[in-house]
């Protein structure tokens, strides 16, 4: 949250020379304030895993949100109660007339199919296109930014030689970015993928900034110019143990699959895996939604898509 100082205060021009949000007397005064209306589409198999990682996510600020859970009908959930479906979830046709302050589209293990193979393609193109008048900004997980990149910006993904997994080191493109305001100057993030994105791909597009790379995992933050969609092509929502139980179940399912790089302890993984990723994730998603959603988005929320 901002600091409120005296407008002509001279501490207030350091602090915004260091990147530090500060907020005068008369915005503070004249700054309404509601609660936030965020919408997650879901579309993980291991739905409530990532419903609790996404909600702890956004639980841990001072912001107050409202959180609906959206689902695809086009595609049936084999790893999820029907029940649990139909009481915390939402169709399209459910929410087709509101407007939401933010929105959430994760990723999903669909990523060795082309875009147009998925069998609920139709329909998530039909809600990214929904987006663009209905919700103020989107945040696109893994498969689900590399989507929502080919959707609205035409960018392809390319086939990797093998699975990337494992915690990389980023770096910031874009100090001065509210997005990183916080962060070290390199963060640690985890990657779950076989698809990738190219840098210069999304440098060539005018509509799209590119935030933070990875010497090793490539792509990992863009966002386009207006600040309405981000795309993060890693899972910064992920728990200690998440890789750790995707690599159990991609070896019993006889996969050659590589042990994830620089997670466990020693590259071992017969031991627990070392979590350095948490505080950046925390403070990536308190500045989406801070800066990018809270701030910016009309106090009257049918005005959000004007």
């Amino acid at each position: 949250m901002p600091i409120k100082i005296p407008d002509s205060l001279p501490a207030c021009a350091v602090l915004e020379s260091e990147n530090i949000f500060v907020m005068t007397e008369y915005r503070a005064i004249h700054q309404d304030i509601r609660p936030l209306k965020l919408l997650i589409l879901n579309l993980m198999p291991t739905k409530e895993q990532t419903e609790v990682q996404l909600l702890r996510k956004l639980s841990n600020t001072p912001l107050q949100i409202e959180v609906e859970f959206l689902r695809t009908i086009s595609h049936e959930s084999k790893n999820v109660n029907a029940e649990h479906l139909e009481s915390f979830y939402v169709s399209h046709d459910d929410v087709r007339q509101k407007r939401y302050d933010g929105m959430i589209i994760t990723g999903a293990p669909v990523e060795n199919l082309e875009f147009e193979a998925v069998d609920y393609w139709q329909e998530l193109c039909e809600i990214m296109e929904w987006t663009k008048t209905n919700v103020h900004s989107t945040f696109h997980i893994c498969w689900g930014a590399q989507a929502g990149l080919y959707y609205h910006n035409g960018i392809k993904k390319h086939t990797l030689p093998k699975k990337l997994s494992g915690i990389y080191t980023h770096k910031i493109l874009k100090p001065q970015s509210p997005f990183f305001r916080g962060f070290d100057d390199e963060f640690f993030a985890p990657h779950s993928r076989y698809t990738e994105v190219l840098a210069e791909d999304i440098l060539a597009n005018p509509e799209l900034e590119l935030l933070s790379v990875s010497d090793s995992a490539g792509v990992f933050a863009v966002k386009s110019v207006d600040n309405r969609r981000f795309f993060i092509t890693g899972h910064p929502e992920y728990d200690s143990d998440t890789l750790a139980q995707e690599y159990s179940r991609d070896i019993k399912k006889g996969l050659d699959i590589a042990v994830p790089e620089n997670y466990f302890e020693n590259d071992d993984p017969n031991k627990a895996p070392v979590c350095r990723w948490r505080s950046a994730a925390q403070l990536m998603y308190s500045n989406w939604l801070n800066y990018y959603v809270y701030q910016t988005t009309p106090y009257e929320i049918s005005r959000v898509g004007e």
